[in-house]
């Protein structure tokens, strides 16, 4: 009988705690922290917030996918555009110039509407020279240098270039820490092997290309070529260019990544150094020249405008864009989308030019989309790991 009672009692104990632990449920979500929910009315709102959650995070991934490409499609176009306005005689400081200040003026009131709220109440002397550093890079030296690489080469070669960055940055970024490598970890490994395998891609695509391309009407007339068109020193000098333009270019996108953390707010801050660089951009022209010279001598002060407004604000929104995407999931994948402007130029030669494509460019085209593959791999799954980093630490991988 003693123990028919004391097997009731732990039934008794046993349905208690049963309905304990109904009354409370526990329900885990890194955006969320740990909830108690009291009620499954509750439970089922929480599930629903965390699968809102989830799709919007969808639908932002694939939005700055489609945006990144779209970029690139931009930049391949808006290189041709500029290799026909300096054939024509326009100064590569000129188009810098009227193009960055169309940007601050169409970037402005964008940004004072919406990230006014996100500005930095203090303006510190790390983040003045920060700015200024920016601006000199991004806006005066890298334009400068890359416009005066197309003037010398072609808009093919200085889409080709740029697929360097990636490899360049990647290195920059260990180099200063922001990125980490762990060689025992899968993730890494792929990140690496993703980024050689794009470059690779890139460049085979490139050479491939202009290997395929038609003779021009001179070297068809041609028996056998000079050796000064074979040692062509400008373009010699073009591909001088382009090299340190992309190596400025590297430098000035991790530097973003960094200023990105004191001022969270990339519209603003392509909107200020805009500005900062059509003076700086200025300076540099009257220090070189002794004078300002715009140079117009086949196009209109209209035509001018016109490309200035059009030019700024396709130039604001892609940076806009790029600084958006750099923020949320950092510089070495927004690097990584730069060879599919090569892969735009390939396209619109085809199209506008009649060229063919071969074999060994679309080994390039898969080579690069491969490497593409692995680095979203390995970029998803090193980011939905970690869910209580901050979004701007400096430690935090690049590609989560």
């Amino acid at each position: 009988m003693r123990q028919k009672k004391k097997f009731k009692k732990k039934k008794a104990r046993a349905k208690e705690t049963k309905i304990e632990n109904q009354k409370g449920v526990f329900v885990w979500n890194t955006k969320l922290d740990w909830c108690l929910v009291e009620k499954k009315r509750k439970n089922k709102r929480i599930r629903k917030l965390i699968l809102e959650s989830m799709k919007w995070e969808v639908i932002e991934d694939v939005a700055m996918i489609g945006g990144l490409v779209g970029v690139q499609f931009v930049y391949a176009g808006n290189s041709l555009l500029l290799s026909y306005l300096m054939s024509l005689g326009l100064s590569p400081f000129t188009i810098v110039i009227f193009s960055t200040f169309a940007t601050f003026l169409i970037l402005s009131p964008v940004a004072v509407y919406f990230e006014r709220s996100k500005w930095p109440r203090e303006l510190t002397l790390k983040l003045m020279i920060q700015l200024a550093l920016i601006s000199f890079g991004g806006v005066t030296l890298f334009q400068s240098l890359f416009l005066k690489g197309i003037k010398l080469t072609s808009p093919a070669m200085a889409t080709a270039m740029p697929n360097l960055a990636p490899g360049l940055i990647f290195i920059i970024a260990c180099t200063v820490r922001l990125e980490r490598i762990n060689f025992n970890c899968l993730y890494s490994k792929v990140k690496i092997v993703g980024t050689l395998l794009c470059v690779l891609g890139a460049l085979t695509m490139s050479i491939m290309h202009s290997v395929t391309a038609p003779p021009s009407k001179e070297a068809q007339y041609m028996a056998t070529p000079p050796p000064n068109v074979i040692f062509d020193k400008s373009k010699i000098i073009g591909c001088l260019y382009l090299l340190a333009a992309v190596f400025v270019l590297s430098s000035n996108v991790v530097l973003q990544a960094f200023t990105l953390g004191d001022f969270p707010a990339p519209i603003s801050l392509c909107a200020i150094t805009s500005l900062i660089g059509v003076f700086i951009t200025g300076a540099v022209q009257l220090f070189q020249d002794h004078k300002f010279e715009i140079g117009l001598p086949f196009v209109s002060v209209g035509d001018m405008i016109g490309y200035s407004v059009l030019g700024g604000a396709v130039s604001g929104a892609c940076v806009s864009f790029n600084g958006w995407a750099m923020k949320k999931r950092g510089p070495v994948l927004v690097s990584m989308f730069n060879p599919i402007s090569t892969l735009c130029s390939v396209i619109l030669s085809v199209v506008t030019l009649g060229d063919t494509v071969s074999l060994g460019s679309l080994a390039g085209m898969f080579l690069m989309f491969t490497g593409l593959y692995f680095v979203l791999w390995a970029k998803g799954k090193e980011g939905y790991g970690n869910g209580f980093e901050s979004e701007f630490d400096a430690e935090k991988p690049l590609l989560s």
